[in-house]
């Protein structure tokens, strides 16, 4: 069942996105070359993604529920400029993945759009995340371009 976000599920939805990002975020990739360089670790700021989520768009967030529980989530937000709806985060618990879920998020995603007036749907994925790889195009996305991240310590910087 897909259902509209609610302020007591935000944490939950901060503990479904650590599970689902470890080894395809931005901030664990660096964290593995470099290692933990505050004491905050890549799963409390990706954690914080979250809460930008729901501070920005919370009436589009989308949540999927399986027997009373949150098992997975999708976030958007509105650009009513460019007519583009951005899919900053959307995760599903690997044991409800190949059932329906991300789809069930990805139509309420969609639908919320159309709804809001936008004419594009956008969504990024890094090249080492086989799901997204997978599931966006399934899904109707066309790949526009690549963007390559670097990250550097700057203990080791040349300038």
């Amino acid at each position: 069942m897909i259902r509209t976000y609610r302020p007591e599920d935000l944490e939950t939805l901060k503990e479904i996105t650590v599970i689902c990002f470890e080894g395809v975020s931005i901030d664990h990739a660096i964290e593995t070359k470099f290692g933990q360089f505050t004491d905050s670790d890549w799963k409390a700021r990706k954690a914080k993604h979250v809460d930008a989520d729901v501070s920005a768009n919370p009436e589009g967030v989308f949540v999927f529920e399986e027997n009373g529980k949150a098992m997975g989530y999708i976030s958007t937000r509105i650009d009513h400029d460019s007519k583009v709806g951005q899919i900053p985060n959307l995760s599903v618990l690997p044991e409800c993945r190949g059932k329906g879920a991300g789809k069930a998020l990805m139509k309420a995603a969609f639908d919320y759009f159309e709804e809001q007036g936008m004419e594009v749907a956008k969504i990024e994925t890094l090249a080492h995340n086989e799901v997204g790889q997978n599931f966006y195009p399934r899904s109707g996305f066309t790949e526009i371009t690549r963007q390559i991240h670097y990250a550097m310590p700057l203990k080791d910087r040349k300038l």
